[in-house]
């Protein structure tokens, strides 16, 4: 599993956060948490540069590239961490590709980065989720591909199904329902989570009822994201209604 790193969490302050935001399709997820934590913390997001919206492998490397991510960085204001919004854009170069990338992406930013992939990573763990089930709104093999990075980094992958969509603004359509039955619809009994990898997916406003249905947690791409970002900023409160994730507290 990912390392966990070790924060002092006695004296939590409201952070303003950088989120590098692939395109526009579900980056309102972002400004609706903001605006419910009311306590002045900032989720600061910057649209990155996507030529096509397309997830496919090779539109997917681009919009995950160098210097698109580093062009993005250079539009943030200050900012204590920044997170790559964007899942198949980081696991799409492997594990190690995806662990290079951040690297980068800290070393232009100057400041703690992750991305969403690596975010999923350390929710699970923090959770003490070791079996998932996948409900990707991805294309087969790109669906298959973030199974691989979690099973790279120690996640027992139970099922990964694919809902076959290509396009981040057609995912960014779907229904609040739409996305408690795709959800539901793809749990499996030993999984002791359920995952959605998408961040052009609008999940925010339903997570309560995601768990509430599926009775474990689920753990959500714009979900993480936030989640990870203010863990690397030094703000690890727990907040209700935002799922099983922001309620446990790093703390304690």
């Amino acid at each position: 599993m990912v390392a966990s790193t070790s924060v002092d969490w006695s004296d939590p302050v409201a952070p303003t956060a950088g989120i590098l935001y692939p395109g526009h399709s579900a980056e309102d997820d972002y400004p609706e948490l903001e605006a419910a934590f009311g306590d002045g913390t900032r989720l600061a997001v910057v649209h990155t540069e996507m030529r096509e919206d397309a997830h496919r492998v090779d539109a997917l490397l681009e919009v995950g590239g160098r210097e698109v991510l580093a062009e993005g960085v250079r539009r943030l204001p200050p900012v204590e961490a920044v997170i790559w919004a964007c899942t198949s854009g980081s696991f799409v170069f492997g594990y190690d590709g995806a662990a290079e990338q951040v690297a980068k992406l800290r070393a232009v930013a100057g400041v703690p980065a992750s991305s969403t992939s690596f975010a999923f990573l350390r929710a699970a763990e923090h959770l003490g989720v070791r079996r998932v089930a996948v409900a990707a709104t991805y294309p087969a093999d790109v669906a298959g591909l973030f199974a691989e990075f979690l099973r790279a980094g120690g996640v027992r992958v139970l099922r990964c199904a694919s809902r076959g969509i290509v396009t981040a603004a057609e995912v960014g359509t779907l229904t609040d329902e739409q996305v408690c039955e795709f959800a539901a619809a793809n749990d499996h009994e030993s999984a002791e989570a359920v995952l959605l990898p998408d961040t052009a997916l609008h999940t925010v406003g339903v997570l309560e009822e995601l768990e509430r249905r599926l009775g474990k947690p689920v753990l959500t791409a714009n979900q993480v994201s936030a989640w990870e970002v203010l863990r690397l900023a030094g703000d690890g409160r727990s907040r209700d209604g935002f799922g099983t994730l922001f309620r446990s507290s790093h703390g304690g």
